[in-house]
């Protein structure tokens, strides 16, 4: 959960994401070619994708299941007809000089996500960002640039057409957003959704993940939006916020300096942490969509509609209120532990194990989450099983270990060691005649530690308890063993 931040007071920014999210087909969107990422180049390519002359498309069933699925978790009305269309789009990087795209009739439409902030004071904030619209198309491949070249910085370029055809789907949001922190935040919970759907793997630095921001200011009051600007070219959630926060100042100078702002496709300089301009903003008339005739129309049934909204997962946010609400956990652990559905999903198989919900939150959000940073794991890559977990934790809250008898324990249990062998022989004592003649001797066999004790050096009970713990290889139940110590000492 991140903290809400505001522009001058006397400004108002208008900001709308587009997102592209690849699909985690097998097989791209009109053709078998594989998709896997970090092949050779042009390796994964066919004559559907490379735009040759006679050659048809056809729909991968499951790019319309992935993109209907992701529309229903967005909240948004599927529709029972859509079209796909063509897109002239005269890149070096379309074989076709066309994107098979959907314009008019898109599969979804008219939904919502819900960001989470907190503000100033740390009161939790909930705001719903509209869905404009999700719709189906194809990638285009990628330019790599090389060589050099005194103004333009290279000399050549090389085309890897690997990525064309690869599905998308893009994600259009209502311009509910106002700040570089609400663009970050939106566009990470939407990483969340289709990483629990599974229809996409989110990588930004893969490009599985791209986000192009939208964004005007205005002043506060007035309800006509400003020029819009769009920002291309950033890859990561902070450079989205850092970009959104750099053009609304850039913006509000130009406006105060009596400036004309344009409307044009600026780019993101991670190394000078500024935009620039790249050209000026097309709209959608220079794009001449028409319906694409090699593709018929799309019609999703009742029955398939229902099927798929029966396979949803539990969303990101409904866990997190599920979490505070039901289970009544701080606001910051529910957000840790729905980051990632496997995490999720391990503590809940704990808690159905039996493991007090608190604690085993704390065990997966300090010490696990500690030990997988470290080693660089999922939390599906360890050996301790949720159901272990809950034994652990049961095993503290019974008095049978201590927590730090626990903690010590953890690098074997994280191996895959049992509870029942880690903790073999090791046992807390909690049985008072058992320990009390070890207190005994361990008070005779200390008789200075005592008279200091006795003379006002009360801090020498932390002694004494070590002692005891020592003696019993750390065994004897600790409250116990602070409860006799004192007892004995202030006899």
């Amino acid at each position: 959960m991140t903290t809400a931040t505001t522009v001058k007071t006397e400004y108002e920014a208008i900001i709308g994401l587009e997102t592209h999210c690849q699909l985690s087909t097998n097989t791209k969107i009109f053709s078998n070619s594989s998709t896997a990422f970090g092949s050779d180049p042009n390796t994964n390519i066919d004559p559907v994708c490379m735009g040759l002359p006679g050659v048809l498309p056809v729909l991968n069933e499951k790019v319309l299941e992935y993109a209907v699925k992701a529309g229903l978790a967005l909240n948004c009305q599927i529709a029972k007809y859509s079209k796909f269309d063509r897109k002239q789009y005269f890149y070096p990087d379309l074989p076709k000089n066309y994107q098979i795209s959907q314009y008019d009739l898109p599969i979804a439409e008219h939904g919502w996500l819900e960001i989470e902030l907190v503000d100033a004071e740390g009161n939790p904030i909930r705001k719903r960002i509209g869905i404009t619209r999700l719709h189906m198309e194809e990638d285009a491949g990628k330019l790599v640039h090389g060589g050099s070249d005194r103004l333009s910085g290279s000399s050549y370029s090389l085309v890897d057409y690997n990525r064309a055809g690869i599905p998308l789907v893009e994600i259009v949001s209502e311009p509910d957003l106002r700040s570089g922190l609400e663009a970050a935040e939106y566009a990470e919970e939407l990483r969340r959704i289709v990483r629990y759907l599974g229809v996409s793997d989110g990588n930004m630095e893969q490009g599985s993940l791209r986000c192009d921001v939208n964004i005007s200011v205005r002043p506060v009051g007035r309800e006509e939006f400003g020029t819009k600007v769009e920002i291309k070219n950033m890859n990561s959630f902070s450079a989205i916020q850092r970009a959104i926060d750099y053009e609304i100042e850039r913006q509000i100078a130009a406006i105060e300096a009596g400036d004309r702002i344009i409307q044009e496709t600026r780019l993101w300089q991670e190394g000078a942490q500024c935009t620039s301009s790249m050209r000026v903003k097309e709209g959608s008339s220079d794009y001449r969509y028409f319906p694409e005739p090699d593709l018929a129309p799309i019609e999703v049934s009742n029955a398939q509609l229902e099927q798929w909204r029966s396979e949803l997962p539990e969303l990101p946010a409904q866990k997190r209120h599920h979490y505070e609400s039901e289970l009544e956990l701080s606001a910051y652990d529910a957000r840790v532990l729905t980051e990632d559905r496997s995490i999720a999903e391990y503590f809940e198989t704990a808690i159905a194990s039996g493991a007090n919900p608190k604690a085993a939150a704390n065990w997966i959000t300090q010490d696990i989450a500690a030990h997988l940073n470290k080693q660089k794991l999922t939390i599906t890559q360890i050996a301790l099983t949720p159901t272990n977990l809950a034994d652990i934790i049961t095993r503290i809250e019974t008095g049978k270990i201590s927590n730090a008898q626990a903690k010590q324990k953890l690098p074997d249990l994280l191996s895959g060691i049992s509870p029942e062998k880690a903790f073999a022989g090791q046992e807390l004592i909690t049985d008072p005649s058992v320990l009390e003649p070890i207190v005994d001797e361990v008070i005779a066999a200390n008789s200075k530690e005592l008279e200091k004790y006795r003379n006002g050096n009360t801090n020498l009970k932390g002694f004494f308890v070590g002692q005891v713990l020592k003696k019993t290889g750390k065994r004897a139940d600790p409250k116990l063993t602070n409860e006799l110590v004192e007892k004995k000492l202030n006899a």
